[in-house]
């Protein structure tokens, strides 16, 4: 059988991705395995159509298709998501109808699920047979355990084609509403009382709907209130793996294009954000996946402490859980507050202005505030994940996040320090393992755990 390759990574073949699939063809080699590195020569595919027709010719001839990438961004690279934006864009679908897909990733497993979700989805909206997802962590294939595991994934995978095994969609398609929003008449400024409000989008049509959002946005606050379009920033390219970050967040472009130099002077010192976008296939653009790709100069270091970020889309957002997860734990994790969201999806013009001036002055009033929702799992485990990674084996490759957790104080959450947690598990758990005592603890376990925060309630 003949299995085509989609490779994501922007490395190429120099990928610890593309390492789990080399395994499995040397595993399987009654199969043809044929990589293409997507993600690296995706400036080639979209200029050149005997590139795309090429890649789309194999996967016609293919039996199944595998899908393999690492993850960016909660997400797949804005290279391969922009390969999947040709893909509709130029009616290639049908080279996709009916074949078995799979995918592979490899992280440290932060919000690996929901770039599977998405790759899911897309098989589903291609009309694939998707299989399974394979998410290991970037060593796994050091250990027998992980050895093992990746040559099942394969079993499972090829055995599906060979026995044609019967799928099932996951994702429903999208409903998208013919509606063309006009926003209204004048209304009261909200006063920004000194803060700087930044707004980006990335419309290209000056009538559509979101270009007439951001419109509305602009023209409902008085005061710093600036407006850019991400294609009028210079981006020469997404990141491109590099790693050059990770000792003092210097990037490989730094002074090549415009991106870094607008990053910090304008996203990084506004008090609030709007990120502005169009669903395109299940997510942004690949030219907003792009944006958010190369903010990874900041490596894994929150830059966004205390903003109020809001996001206004044109699209069926509503169902879209998957980015809603997406857009919540990026922010969390950020340290950002997430004031909410707005769409065209539901209402009339009046509604919808209606939502976005209420969206516009809960931010101000937020901001005015500075308040910061706590975390939900999506951060905490999030947050987790990096602290005990970039403490252990990431400490060397990204040394700038380990300073800059020890500053924040990122470590101060490891329970191994906390000097009160060590005495009472050292004394106090040896005493319990007592029944008589563990019976009497029982009894007032419930009153203790309230005790401390009815005082509190109590002086208030």
């Amino acid at each position: 059988m003949k299995i085509v390759v989609l490779n994501g990574s922007p490395k190429g073949d120099l990928s610890v991705t593309m390492q789990y699939v080399n395994y499995l063809a040397k595993k399987n080699p009654q199969h043809e395995f044929k990589t293409v590195n997507i993600s690296q020569r995706i400036k080639a595919i979209e200029k050149f159509p005997k590139e795309f027709e090429q890649i789309i010719a194999d996967i016609g001839d293919a039996d199944g298709v595998l899908w393999a990438f690492p993850l960016y961004i909660l997400l797949v690279h804005a290279h391969y998501k922009r390969f999947i934006e040709l893909v509709f864009e130029r009616c290639a679908q049908d080279a996709f109808a009916g074949k078995y897909a799979a995918s592979l990733s490899t992280s440290i497993h932060f919000f690996d699920h929901t770039a599977h979700n998405y790759i899911h989805a897309i098989c589903d909206d291609l009309g694939m047979r998707y299989v399974e997802a394979f998410s290991p962590d970037m060593t796994d294939l050091l250990k027998e355990e992980g050895q093992v595991r990746t040559a099942q994934f394969g079993e499972h995978f090829l055995n599906a084609i060979q026995t044609q095994a019967v799928t099932s969609r996951q994702y429903a398609p999208l409903t998208r509403r013919n509606f063309q929003y006009q926003p209204g008449g004048s209304h009261s400024p909200i006063a920004t009382s000194g803060k700087k409000v930044v707004i980006l989008h990335d419309s290209t049509d000056p009538s559509n709907n979101l270009r007439h959002m951001v419109e509305r946005c602009r023209s409902s606050f008085s005061g710093n209130v600036s407006v850019f379009n991400l294609h009028d920033i210079d981006i020469k390219a997404s990141c491109q793996g590099c790693l050059q970050c990770g000792s003092r967040n210097v990037c490989t472009y730094e002074g090549k294009d415009g991106f870094i130099e607008f990053f910090r002077s304008q996203v990084m010192t506004a008090d609030i954000i709007f990120y502005c976008g169009t669903i395109i296939d299940r997510y942004f653009s690949a030219r907003w996946k792009m944006f958010f790709d190369r903010s990874f100069f900041n490596t894994h270091t929150p830059v966004l402490t205390g903003k109020q970020v809001a996001f206004v889309i044109s699209g069926p957002f509503g169902q879209l859980e998957n980015l809603r997860e997406i857009f919540t734990a990026f922010m969390e994790y950020q340290q950002a507050n997430l004031a909410g969201f707005a769409s065209d999806e539901f209402g009339t013009s009046q509604e919808i202005d209606a939502v976005l001036d209420g969206l516009m002055v809960r931010s101000a009033a937020l901001s005015a505030q500075a308040y910061l929702q706590p975390a939900t799992f999506l951060g905490v485990g999030g947050t987790r994940i990096f602290r005990d990674d970039i403490f252990g084996r990431l400490r060397i490759p990204f040394a700038a996040d380990h300073r800059a957790y020890n500053r924040m104080g990122f470590y101060k959450t490891f329970p191994q320090r906390d000097l009160g947690t060590i005495l009472l598990n050292t004394f106090a758990g040896p005493l319990l393992s007592i029944r008589k005592l563990r019976k009497e603890f029982d009894k007032v376990i419930k009153v203790q755990m309230v005790s401390p925060l009815k005082r509190v309630v109590d002086k208030a």
